[in-house]
């Protein structure tokens, strides 16, 4: 870590505390008040599903690309899901080209596993050949603007990418497998979206700007399904939250997941594709 990226957060740490004191935040946010979500899909026009997420000034795009492949031994009747988070230089000069860094993986883990607990995607109805040959489903998540909170950015574009997803339609004969041109939805059963909040010394805010994360303590994302149930959760940082707090944040954390889940797209119907 550089020193200014040391000094940064020594000079903003008083600010944001004596703001939060008073129930503010740098840019003019109650702490529990979450940033515009804008999201636009089909972006992508090579991929099967793509999505364009702004979360205030974070910016995130996903695109899912699918391939018929051999089964993993423990699920020969299952497609699988694989998730690649990629934080490129283009997105903030913190993040270098190179190997997966431990955010990158972070995040690509973090995603995957609330899709895969909420079982948005029925991966049985992804195989083919019993043991033989299924879909995988690859969503390649890319950062353009970091200004904080990339787990939930990345979470909406990844669910929004897989929600309007088009599967391509394929003819089966003995082993013989034949892709057609006609498309169908992707076999959706659920959703699922996160929520993360940012510990500053006492006080505790959602959807943490950059500058907030450089100064926090700690941080807890929780992932929930469509039907308000938590699928997933997620700390990072060094510092720690209480029981109490942990119970209150996904008390809250449940109201602004279903405010979010109005910004997502409606999966494609047979009709639509």
């Amino acid at each position: 870590m550089s020193k200014i990226e040391h000094v940064i957060p020594i000079i903003k740490q008083k600010t944001i505390r004596t703001l939060l004191e008073k129930g503010e935040r740098l840019d003019g946010r109650k702490p529990m008040d979450y940033r515009d979500v804008r999201i636009e899909v089909g972006v992508i026009d090579s991929a099967e599903g793509s999505a364009l997420v702004n979360l205030g000034n974070t910016l995130v795009i996903a695109g899912v690309k699918l391939n018929i492949a051999t089964p993993f031994p423990d699920s020969p009747t299952s497609g699988a899901l694989i998730v690649n988070a990629e934080l490129i230089p283009l997105a903030s000069p913190i993040f270098e080209y190179g190997p997966p860094k431990e955010e990158d993986i972070e995040i690509s883990r973090v995603v995957d596993r609330g899709i895969r607990s909420s079982k948005l995607i029925d991966l049985e109805k992804l195989g083919i050949i019993t043991g033989r040959r299924a879909w995988f489903v690859y969503v390649d998540l890319y950062a353009l603007n970091h200004d904080g909170n990339l787990l939930d950015a990345c979470m909406l574009a990844a669910v929004s990418a897989l929600l309007t997803t088009k599967k391509p339609k394929v003819h089966v004969e003995g082993d013989e497998i034949r892709i057609l041109d006609e498309k169908e939805p992707m076999p959706i059963e659920n959703t699922t979206l996160s929520t993360t909040f940012a510990k500053i010394g006492e006080y505790v805010i959602v959807d943490p700007t950059y500058e907030e994360e450089l100064a926090m303590d700690a941080r807890l994302t929780i992932c929930y399904d469509k039907d308000g149930r938590i699928v997933a959760i997620q700390k990072g940082g060094s510092g720690y939250f209480t029981p109490e707090e942990i119970i209150d944040l996904g008390r809250r954390g449940l109201e602004i997941s279903r405010k979010l889940i109005n910004k997502l797209p409606t999966p494609l119907s047979s009709n639509e594709v």
